[in-house]
């Protein structure tokens, strides 16, 4: 689901055909945006994979070694953490084709476009499932303590498999689209509309992805943490302010990461409707969504830290498991000063502590 122009140059990841437009002819990008693309988008994509990986492959870890998941923020957390691991699976091929052409077959051209859809869609409703969680638990705290009980099991195994299937399905245009096609001697796998109804079908991605990935996240969002704000400022609570802190860092940073891209893919599609269209226009708006789309990635390196380390229970069970699977090995030669520390922490954070809830810190 990567792109490139009509020269067969690199031209991200998302379902426009930059530099190019069906009644004109295309405009030549500059050397130095064509070298970012070649010489530090591999890079960019390399280290976002890396550190996505090791974040979310370490709340998997913590989560998964739990005697038990017991609340519905535990397993948002782990969907979550999936999801931004599928969001990212399809970095390294993009790395690879981003400095040379696509050289991966039609099938894998479709699958990697499946994936990237699939965790970008999923990722976005597990934060909106997690949001409402917290609404209900904190606004409607009563009402939260008759509902999570173990009789509703089945009712939230059915949200997260319909979160799963509706992520899935909104993905399958992009992967029928998507194919691959040889382009002045390079092969590249983008998106390519039935003529009849391109510009229809360029419009209604664009529009789906907008609405399903910031307009309605966004609203449910400033609903729900308004709600909560209004809510713990009124109640004395010694977490307030832990909680107040963490809640504004998790809007701050989801608008931050995501809303320059959207804004930027709804200017390049809707252009010719907004303004008069020119090369240097198009040219900005083409480096604007490169640039925009790269750091939106990065959304998923934060995510754990965010969504996991922040919480103090979580943070203090994870202390404890490094404490006593990690550094048992690595302090061999010293196993007295190892036994004092692992004695002291234990003692301030006790198993039936690790039991309870770890991770809305509030």
């Amino acid at each position: 689901h990567c792109h490139y122009n009509d020269e067969g140059q690199f031209l991200g990841t998302t379902e426009y055909d930059y530099g190019y437009d069906e009644n004109t002819a295309p405009c030549n990008e500059g050397d130095s945006f064509h070298r970012f693309k070649s010489l530090f988008l591999p890079i960019l994509y390399c280290l976002v994979f890396v550190f996505c990986l090791l974040g979310n492959s370490l709340v998997l870890w913590v989560l998964l070694t739990r005697k038990r998941l017991t609340t519905m923020t535990d397993i948002c957390l782990l969907n979550l953490a999936a999801s931004d691991l599928l969001f990212v699976v399809p970095l390294p091929f993009q790395a690879h084709y981003a400095s040379d052409q696509w050289v991966f077959g039609n099938a894998m051209c479709k699958i990697m476009a499946g994936i990237y859809y699939t965790g970008f869609y999923s990722s976005i409703f597990f934060i909106t499932l997690m949001s409402i969680d917290r609404y209900i638990a904190i606004v409607h705290a009563v009402y939260a303590m008759k509902i999570r009980t173990a009789s509703c099991g089945i009712i939230i195994s059915i949200i997260l498999i319909a979160t799963w299937v509706v992520a899935l399905l909104i993905s399958v245009p992009g992967i029928v689209f998507h194919k691959t096609q040889k382009e002045n001697s390079r092969y590249t796998c983008s998106a390519h509309y039935p003529n009849d109804a391109s510009i229809k079908w360029k419009y209604s991605f664009t529009l789906k992805m907008n609405i399903l990935g910031l307009i309605v996240p966004m609203l449910i969002m400033i609903f729900s943490y308004s709600r909560i704000l209004i809510t713990l400022l009124r109640c004395r609570n010694e977490k307030k302010q832990k909680a107040v802190r963490l809640i504004f860092v998790i809007m701050i940073v989801y608008f931050i990461f995501w809303t320059p891209f959207h804004i930027s893919s709804f200017l390049y599609t809707f252009q010719s409707l907004l303004f008069i269209p020119n090369c240097e226009i198009k040219g900005h708006l083409e480096k604007a969504i490169q640039v925009t789309e790269t750091i939106s990635m990065i959304h998923c390196c934060i995510n754990p830290v965010i969504y996991a380390f922040v919480g103090e229970k979580f943070r203090k069970y994870l202390h404890r498991f490094f404490r006593k699977h990690v550094a048992a090995h690595l302090c061999k030669k010293c196993p007295n000063l190892y036994r004092e520390k692992l004695e002291r922490v234990s003692s301030t954070f006790t198993p039936s502590t690790a039991e309870h809830d770890i991770s809305t810190g509030l």
